[in-house]
């Protein structure tokens, strides 16, 4: 089929950035500098000209800027985004005659001599037309301004000199340039989406405690006014998001008792998961963790110590839950006419019902879970922990994420999803802004490169950002469980240096407790805790020597003292001999501050080695003596060249996080 014109010579392609060509935005934060890749060119030699169309969704006329070219037909352009939300972005490009007229004028001028003229006057004559043609687009005094030069080019033309100098300036240029001809541009048919977060969404440090644990008394049942006692030691270590599972009503039914029981005992408190009860559901409280106005207390208490209030959203009903009553139909009926209740096999979960998001009334399910979200906003809350989004609809996320963002463009939603790669993924993609990784598996050098070089670039890196746990209250890693103190140690310090978001599930990490449950029939070994907060409320009280919130302390002033620290896309590794010590670096803009960590991956032995520094990416010449301080124990050293020695006792800290001393 023919083009509507077939005149538009310019092509444009591979847009950068761009989720799935544009069918999903990429996603950036407030204040950032855009740039904006693509191969555009043309047939033949003709120069082309490029600009960059960009605004935000409140916006109506669109601000362009100017491209430059790269190499191989590759450009560049860069936009500043300084508002939340929504930003497009578009490509326009033409032939530029103009441009290409004073190129040939230039090669001509350069080659003329008595035997050979060139045709100059020709020449001078076609630019003259070029620029009463841009005359004819301009008005006031350029438009003037232009005749008067078109007019110059005839009269020098005419002349018949028999020499020619130049007669084309800076200021005609820029003039000419400010009135293109663009009656055949090529438009790219898409403006390409990008979503704008605020910083929180790029840096975060969460810390998730149970309010029922918090109590200072053992044994009695914790309350929002206990988690609030809590918020200025937590704040003092550093943690800037406070995270809760859910504070709703837990259902009595097939109540889970403690280590996960298939029948409670008189006063065992269930799992917070299993949501509702005849006090209400998701949005009620447990009437033991207190009022409304003692969880606004404790949502300004965290602001007053720059830390906000998270909440665990999970979209499941216990037996006891109003929906079932009032709405059966948003749950899936066996044939006896019960309601199914959640199975992971060999895992049961009879005291929680999913949703059905195929029922005769989504819609309606659909304004009840986003109503939710409106909930919290109304009542503070701006960060919600989504649990296992990957079992509730995807068309649904990217619909109600983006109807909560129409309003509340600050929300901050983070994915718990422990699935496949493609999943997880296309949650990020519908609108999540932060997720869950596989962190937590990946145990050895060759696999924590490999992902982190995967998640922390483009593509995925466009729409994907990690949020790196070591834990979490239904994963207890065989490693936490049988590596002790130094494993505590590491790999809370691969979880802070490695990604700019991470979280602790505390304070099981930094008492170190890694007592797991007894395996499920059938299976080898368990990731669940023995005596878990999911079923029961747990003593914390430890000698002090026995934590290690000294060390997540330092890991969140250097976290916070360092912007390298706080942006993945700057992760570089760097080889080592040894396969037991990872070595990888991050540093910003003109290396200010660039950051080395060397860790010890084997928490019983002390490890050694010799690491090829890739240099550059440290902003040192490849030759010559550099100081490195150790930001962990204040020691310092001087290096030489590229070659660096590195031994690290995981008795004593198996890492090191040097500061490059500029």
């Amino acid at each position: 089929m023919k083009p509507t014109e077939g005149r538009r010579r310019v092509v444009i392609e591979g847009i950068q950035p761009a989720v799935d060509a544009g069918r999903y935005p990429a996603k950036r934060v407030l204040g950032d500098t855009v740039e904006v890749t693509a191969a555009i060119f043309a047939d033949g030699h003709d120069h082309i000209a490029v600009r960059l169309l960009y605004r935000h969704s409140s916006e109506r006329g669109w601000h362009t800027s100017s491209f430059a070219a790269l190499n191989n037909d590759l450009w560049s352009a860069k936009f500043t985004v300084d508002k939340l939300g929504t930003w497009n972005f578009s490509i326009e490009a033409w032939i530029d005659h103009f441009d290409t007229w004073l190129h040939d004028l230039a090669k001509r001028l350069s080659a003329q001599t008595e035997s050979t003229p060139q045709d100059i006057p020709m020449a001078l004559r076609i630019g003259a037309n070029l620029i009463t043609a841009a005359a004819a687009r301009a008005k006031g005094s350029d438009a003037k301004s232009l005749k008067l030069a078109a007019e110059h080019l005839l009269s020098l033309a005419n002349a018949n000199l028999p020499q020619y100098s130049s007669p084309v300036t800076e200021e005609l240029v820029s003039l000419v340039t400010l009135y293109p001809d663009l009656s055949l541009t090529t438009r790219f048919p898409v403006d390409l989406p990008l979503w704008v977060d605020r910083e929180r969404a790029r840096f975060s440090t969460w810390y998730e405690l149970f309010p029922r644990s918090a109590s200072s008394t053992p044994g009695k049942h914790g309350t929002f006014r206990d988690v609030e006692a809590k918020v200025p030691e937590i704040a003092a270590m550093g943690f800037d998001v406070l995270y809760l599972p859910p504070v709703h009503p837990i259902g009595r039914a097939y109540r889970k008792g403690r280590n996960n029981a298939v029948a409670a005992e008189p006063g065992d408190v269930g799992s917070p998961w299993a949501i509702g009860a005849a006090e209400g559901g998701h949005t009620d409280l447990l009437p033991e963790l207190g009022t409304f106005d003692d969880f606004a207390d404790l949502v300004r208490a965290a602001r007053s110590h720059r830390m906000e209030v998270a909440l665990d959203i999970a979209f499941q009903c216990s037996p006891d839950h109003p929906w079932v009553k009032s709405h059966p139909e948003w749950f899936v009926h066996r044939p006896d006419g019960t309601i199914q209740y959640a199975e992971n096999p060999p895992k049961k979960y009879q005291d929680i019902y999913p949703l059905n998001f195929e029922s005769s009334d989504w819609r309606g399910l659909w304004d009840a879970l986003y109503n939710v979200f409106e909930f919290w906003i109304d009542h503070g809350v701006r960060i919600f922990r989504v649990d296992n989004p990957h079992t509730k609809a995807l068309p649904f996320w990217e619909w109600c994420i983006a109807e909560v963002q129409k309003d509340t463009p600050d929300a901050i939603f983070l994915a718990e999803a422990f699935t496949r790669p493609h999943v997880m993924y296309s949650l990020a993609k519908a609108g999540f802004t932060q997720s869950y990784t596989y962190f937590t598996w990946r145990t050895d050098k060759p696999g924590l490169q490999e992902y982190f070089e995967e998640i922390c670039a483009p593509p995925v890196s466009d729409f994907f950002r990690p949020n790196v746990w070591p834990n979490t209250p239904d994963i207890l890693h065989e490693q936490l469980q049988t590596g002790g103190r130094a494993m505590f140690m590491q790999r809370v310090i691969l979880a802070a240096t490695l990604s700019a978001n991470y979280g602790i599930y505390g304070p099981a990490y930094e008492l170190c407790e890694g007592r797991p449950a007894p395996p499920a029939p059938g299976r080898e070994g368990s990731e669940e805790y023995l005596d878990s907060e999911k079923y029961q409320i747990r003593d914390w009280s430890q000698p002090p020597t026995e934590s290690i919130a000294p060390l997540l302390t330092r890991l969140n002033q250097i976290r916070r003292a360092n912007p390298s620290l706080q942006r993945n896309e700057n992760l570089v590794f760097h080889p080592c001999d040894n396969p037991q010590i990872l070595c990888y670096s991050k540093a910003t803009a003109g290396h200010r501050d660039a950051i080395l960590v060397a860790v010890n991956l084997d928490p019983r032995n002390a490890q050694a080695g010799m690491i090829d520094l890739v240099l550059d990416k440290l902003g040192l010449p490849w030759t010559g003596s550099f100081e490195v301080e150790d930001l962990l124990t204040g020691t310092s050293y001087t290096w030489k060249d590229q070659r660096s020695y590195v031994a690290l006792d995981p008795a004593v800290m198996p890492a090191h996080i040097f500061r490059i001393v500029q």
